[in-house]
């Protein structure tokens, strides 16, 4: 089967992964720490070995794998390389993202790389690191391609400058295996005779991870923090129990080549090193080379927001029509231009923008302006507003209209064709601004809250519009001292809410570093926290056929209020789909778990037939043996011959494939919800013979 080219820049993830200081302290024992490195292995001030950011490929790889459609039989981990951009923490979750970035042709017989990256962010907030994997598939090339590009690494012509020692036990796969990495070739002797080994080999990672322990150890003893990159080359496999050395030299302040020697052979195992160590630099939020819009920005939030961005690199247009606070009178050019000469006597760069939002040309002005300035628009915080309060009763249409207009029509009038320049460039950062008025409601401004609640779902859809060119929208609901809330504030009250306390978050969500969309923020007095609209659980009544009553709504409305177990979604057709989904009639739950989801083992060998793929079996001669393990488990041979398939109970002793699952990670292969892929390299799947016949299944069969 040909490498899916395609797959370059498909995502991966995103994937959640919880752990806990204990599976921290589980990596540095499998990668041979112990008393004499007990900051790594004690919970007490526990250090986390960097390179148990390693431990992430587990979940990503099988992605990585299943995308690319690489050949198994002939994979390799090429090259990994490490940026390190905060210490991990000792416990929490990871969220890792990534893409296959590239895939090289190295010519035919030669083999093919295949590039994924992906970064990791915790659940602290903090972005963890950069991992970028090379996977050398032997069997892949000769398409076309691209050549890989060439890097020359040098080492000098002397001894090392450090020469650091490890003898890992002949048990060390067994340990380090259970920090994920589960495959059979290093713990299964048949299987790995059957690969070509005289018996189960170390994991490349573990040696990785010993290496890592070394170079710490050699330059920045007891400061696994330092470590800033790690990148190398794995080139020859180790057997368990065979000592091992790392070398290393130094090569400038912060910066080193290494390589991995088998003391037992001369060999070296992994070559083209690569160490930098140091103070991590702080990664500051930077806005240089972007162009940002900000209306109502003459005073309070958006003349903070306008100086912050300009004090981290934008160049930015400050909009403000200069009028009273309920937008009565002719406007005035001062307020603008006193904040653009702030921000010029700051060495910043600004251009003053007096247009009214409430109208379709001040809108298109206003982004005039900027690209007329700056050539385009990359930010748009939509902060301008108005306050018209009144009682409900009292509210008469004018009003009403007005705030509007400034409010949720200005935001319209501005951002579409703001959001045009950005849809054409591929980027664009968009914040609304709504309040707690809206999000909980505020007695006499019904006018404000309507239209603050409006600006969510004008987010929303945009959010969705969006996506496909890097166009994040989101929101702010500031709490914060303003012209527009000086006096619904009480005045001690009033003077702690700073707006530069809105500020981070607004910044935040303008940036390119910004993962999110389509997402609510609180923010004041340095108190932040999201907002979302979740949907309970609910209960269906009269199962869609009858017209229920008043009198049934009442008995089981507990049901139809409770919001335990309530849901958020991300548009219109998740919550179409649960709707419909609640009236789906559902299997008879059973005593036998095993026929709830997907059918028993059996039922789906009995289905299998129905959904095989003719037309994928052309020429295809193969008879695969299935023996799945568990109670609702057995033995089935699918033979596959002259475009037919049959399915026979029992072993077939002419099998030349055979897959081995428990029944439960069985069902949840073929119904899926657990990629073949990800089942073979997690070890839930184990392949005896022929592992290349393997990889038909999922085309003979819709899975």
């Amino acid at each position: 089967m040909a490498l899916n080219l395609d797959a370059v820049g498909k995502k991966i993830g995103p994937i959640s992964k919880e752990y806990t200081w204990k599976d921290a302290v589980l990596y540095a024992l499998g990668v041979g720490a112990g008393f004499s490195d007990l900051e790594y292995c004690y919970e007490k001030d526990l250090k986390v070995v960097p390179s148990f950011a390693i431990t992430t490929l587990y979940e990503t790889m099988p992605q990585a794998l299943s995308l690319t459609n690489v050949n198994l039989a002939g994979i390799l981990h090429g090259e990994q390389e490490l940026v390190f951009h905060n210490p991990i923490p000792p416990n929490g979750t990871m969220t890792i993202e990534g893409t296959i970035s590239n895939v090289y042709d190295k010519g035919e017989k030669k083999g093919a790389l295949v590039i994924a990256e992906s970064e990791a962010n915790h659940s602290s907030g903090i972005k963890l690191f950069t991992a970028r994997s090379t996977i050398f598939s032997r069997l892949d090339g000769g398409f076309g391609g691209e050549n890989p590009p060439a890097e020359t690494i040098e080492f000098p012509d002397r001894d090392p400058d450090f020469s650091v020692d490890a003898s890992p036990s002949e048990n060390q796969p067994l340990i380090y295996r259970l920090s994920g990495d589960v495959f059979q070739l290093h713990v299964d002797p048949e299987f790995a005779k059957m690969a070509g080994f005289e018996k189960p080999i170390m994991h490349g990672l573990c040696t990785h991870g010993y290496a890592c322990r070394a170079l710490i150890q050699a330059l920045i003893p007891g400061q696994p923090e330092q470590a800033r990159r790690m990148a190398c080359r794995f080139t020859k496999p180790l057997y368990p129990g065979m000592p091992l050395k790392t070398l290393i030299w130094k090569t400038e302040e912060g910066k080193a080549v290494w390589r991995v020697q088998n003391m037992e052979t001369g060999d070296i195992v992994i070559d083209r090193g690569v160490f930098e160590y140091g103070d991590i630099p702080k990664d500051e939020i930077r806005f240089d080379g972007r162009v940002a819009v900000v209306t109502g920005a003459g005073a309070g939030l958006g003349r903070v927001y306008a100086l912050e961005l300009a004090k981290r690199g934008a160049r930015v247009v400050v909009n403000d029509l200069g009028g009273a606070r309920d937008g009565s009178g002719e406007g005035s050019s001062t307020p603008a231009d006193q904040v653009v000469a702030e921000i010029k006597a700051l060495g910043g760069d600004a251009v003053a923008n007096y247009d009214n939002v409430a109208t379709p040309e001040g809108g298109q002005n206003i982004i005039n302006s900027a690209r007329d300035a700056f050539g385009t628009v990359d930010i748009l915080i939509n902060n301008a507003g108005i306050l018209r309060d009144k009682s409900f009763l009292k509210m008469d249409p004018n009003n009403w209209q007005s705030v509007l207009a400034v409010h949720l029509n200005g935001a319209y009038h501005v951002t579409r064709p703001a959001f045009a320049i950005m849809k054409e460039k591929g980027y664009g950062r968009i914040v609304m601004t709504t309040s707690a008025a809206g999000l909980y409601g505020n007695f006499g401004q019904t006018n404000y809250t309507a239209a603050k609640m409006g600006l969510i779902g004008l987010m929303n859809t945009l959010k969705l519009e969006g996506q496909k060119y890097n166009i994040k929208v989101n929101t702010v609901a500031p709490v914060a001292a303003s012209r527009l809330t000086e006096d619904v504030l009480p005045p001690d009250f009033f003077e702690k809410l700073k707006p530069e306390f809105v500020a981070p978050m607004v910044l935040y969500l303008s940036s390119e570093e910004c993962p999110v969309t389509g997402n609510i923020y609180n923010a004041g007095m340095g108190c932040y926290n999201r907002a979302a609209i979740v949907t309970g659980p609910g209960v269906v009544i009269g199962k869609g056929q009858e017209i229920p009553t008043p009198e049934q709504v009442v008995d089981t409305w507990e049901n139809i209020a409770s919001l335990k177990n309530a849901k958020e979604y991300t548009q219109l057709n998740e919550q179409i789909g649960d709707l419909l989904a609640a009236f789906t009639p559902k299997k008879a739950e059973t005593a036998e778990p095993a026929a709830t989801d997907g059918g028993s083992v059996a039922d789906i060998f009995n289905a299998m037939a129905d959904t095989f793929n003719a037309e994928a079996a052309e020429g295809v001669d193969v008879i695969f043996q299935f023996c799945i393990s568990g109670k609702d488990g057995g033995d089935w041979a699918c033979i596959i011959k002259d475009k037919t398939c049959t399915i026979d109970a029992g072993m077939n002793e002419q099998a030349v494939c055979t897959l081995k699952m428990a029944d439960n990670d069985f069902r949840d292969m073929m119904t899926g919800k657990l990629p073949a892929m990800q089942a073979y390299t997690s070890g839930k799947l184990q392949i005896e013979g022929d592992i290349m016949k393997s990889q038909l299944i999922e085309k003979l069969f819709k899975i």
